[in-house]
């Protein structure tokens, strides 16, 4: 009977999880499908780089409390079904997984930091201060948000076995952290490089005036730039008439 209440918790975290807020609340405010620029990824920071700082943090609690709701319940009533810290931290990476690949969504979510956040404030609440503050603390000093969720994200299992003792908990954080990292790898890339964008930087359009594939680059100004010299060519030829 425990294992089909944890299984149900699961399936009901994971169908919570995919609810793409990202994307949700940027219909509601008449956003673009934060999908669509920037870095693709529907998260905080891509629908800050939409210009609305609204609807970033929306996006960020909302994204945060869908972690923290089913992890919550489970500590708090969780044990009259047998359901113990284990379980606890089972559904919460079931809420993570609905996030990274939402069934509402055509399994295209984000990369799980508010989530995951959200799930481990939920399930140890000094544990999931201190993981955010180490967040908030590189992000402030790079201005990187993908910086500070990996640094954030490695530190989680390593502080939880430390301080919480090794258990299955422990084990649960490490695969939502190793699976945040890895959806970071764009990113890890992308710092590397040092062609990463900070936080709060807006999403760049296409260049303007670059021709599309295979397009001929110079075709699109030579109409003018031909009425301009015939023009100059009409005027010239007036003066040596008059």
């Amino acid at each position: 009977m425990t294992t089909l209440w944890i299984a149900a918790a699961f399936v009901a975290a994971y169908l919570i999880g995919s609810l793409s807020f990202a994307v949700i609340v940027s219909r509601a405010m008449g956003l673009d499908d934060p999908r669509s620029y920037g870095s693709g990824n529907p998260g905080a920071t891509n629908v800050l780089r939409s210009g609305s700082k609204k609807a970033a943090v929306l996006t960020l609690l909302l994204d945060a409390v869908k972690g923290l709701i089913p992890v919550l319940l489970v500590r708090l009533f969780g044990e009259r079904a047998g359901l113990g810290e284990g379980s606890a931290m089972l559904v919460g990476l079931g809420a993570f997984l609905g996030h990274l690949w939402p069934v509402f969504f055509r399994f295209q979510g984000g990369k799980g930091v508010a989530t995951a956040a959200g799930v481990l404030l939920g399930f140890e609440p000094l544990l999931g201060l201190g993981v955010l503050a180490l967040w908030i603390l590189v992000a402030k000093t790079t201005k990187y948000s993908s910086l500070a969720a990996l640094i954030a994200a490695g530190s989680a299992p390593l502080l939880h076995a430390i301080f919480w003792g090794g258990s299955s908990a422990t084990l649960a954080i490490f695969v939502m952290s190793l699976l945040l990292i890895w959806r970071h790898g764009s990113n890890i890339a992308k710092l590397i490089n040092g062609t990463e964008s900070r936080i709060g930087q807006k999403a760049r359009p296409a260049a303007a005036g670059t021709p599309p594939a295979g397009a001929a680059p110079a075709a699109a100004p030579s109409a003018p730039a031909n009425r301009a010299e015939r023009r100059r060519s009409a005027r010239q030829a007036r003066r040596k008439t008059h």
